[in-house]
């Protein structure tokens, strides 16, 4: 029965590094705060209106797509994970396609908005085309340019510290080799406190969830004047035109979800943590990933953490990490592979391979 396999993986990471250092000369916070609380030291951010997300994106496929041993026009099939889209619409999808010259060939593509959890989600896809035989070059993308749109005051910096730019990218190809490939995929959601970590404007919504948000909203003004008044005044003074974040309750959900669904991907192979060789988190905190460590009872080098250099990439922070790891000779042929994600919406997954 045909599998699919990652083929090839690569990354790109922005060249300028922001320290915590640099926070401080912008913001009321430390390095010792920054590093206690998420274990950062550093991040990176893109040139602005040089680099965009879809163009990082561009950069980690082209090397993806070699290393895969393929030309761009034989890539049958895009997908693009992401939360910091160049555009509001259309996607990152067609822009990459663009930026790596294969409009031509008129390829389907498809955008993932599952945050955290993108690249997760969009391996799950990937896996089902190429193994159902309609796809046999899938390029999955998962990029974030964070930097353009965080809020650099003191009233931000419990978001703003967190994130950083960045982007990763797979080619997804069919497989007969015997104990190879991707076993299987676990997807989750619940949007039950889906605004405990959103960015709520601008949006289309019109106000339509804010009575969902645990009381009631009197904007004090009509519906002929929400347009107007509700873009220049509510969105600013409240902070909605920025990410906002309950730190708290997305702590506890992602330590109590991301190992359930590590251990409900093992359960679907028949394996248990034990025969995990490298664990791939999403680089959201890395308490969080110490602490599914300890649950699960991994060692230090059965779990790859670069959030200390990167920040959290959310959609790009799997494939940096995975390809690091590589790279690194830390996941080397034969091992099994877990990815797991939690992130905003919420949606969670994973992801069992056999490198």
């Amino acid at each position: 029965m045909t599998k699919s396999k990652i083929g090839g993986i690569a990354y790109y990471v922005p060249e300028r590094a922001v320290t915590n250092h640099d926070l401080e000369k912008v913001m009321d916070t430390s390095d010792e705060w920054i590093q206690e609380r998420t274990g950062i030291v550093e991040r990176r951010y893109g040139v602005k209106h040089k680099e965009t997300t879809s163009t990082m994106g561009a950069r980690a496929a082209e090397k993806a797509i070699e290393r895969a041993g393929i030309s761009k026009e034989e890539v049958d099939f895009i997908i693009f994970a992401t939360l910091s889209p160049d555009y509001y619409f259309p996607g990152c999808g067609v822009l990459l396609q663009r930026e790596l010259g294969i409009t031509k060939t008129e390829i389907g593509a498809l955008d993932v908005r599952n945050q955290c959890s993108g690249f997760i989600y969009g391996l799950s896809i990937a896996d089902q085309f190429v193994k159902s035989g309609m796809y046999k070059n899938v390029l999955l993308v998962g990029a974030e340019m964070h930097s353009m749109g965080l809020d650099f005051s003191t009233q931000g910096r419990n978001v703003t510290v967190i994130f950083g730019d960045g982007a990763g990218a797979a080619v997804i190809q069919p497989t007969e080799e015997e104990g190879e490939g991707i076993l299987t995929t676990k997807l989750h959601s619940d949007g039950t406190y889906a605004e405990k970590l959103a960015f709520i404007n601008p949006g289309s919504h019109g106000g339509y969830h804010f009575d969902k948000m645990g009381e009631e909203v009197d904007f004090g003004f009509s519906d002929a004047e929400f347009g107007e008044i509700f873009m220049n005044q509510h969105m600013v003074e409240n902070g909605q035109i920025y990410p906002n974040m309950e730190g708290q309750h997305v702590f506890k959900m992602a330590v109590q979800k991301f190992p359930q669904v590590i251990m409900e991907a093992l359960g679907a192979v028949g394996m248990a943590t034990t025969d995990i060789d490298m664990l791939i988190p999403h680089q959201a905190n890395l308490r969080i990933s110490k602490f599914v460590q300890k649950v699960l009872k991994l060692q230090d080098d059965q779990v790859w953490n670069n959030i200390q250099k990167f920040g959290n990439t959310t959609a790009a922070s799997v494939p940096i990490a995975l390809c690091e790891a590589v790279e690194a000779g830390a996941v080397k042929k034969g091992d099994l592979v877990c990815l797991a994600a939690f992130g905003s919406g919420f949606t969670w997954g994973s992801a069992l391979i056999r490198w």
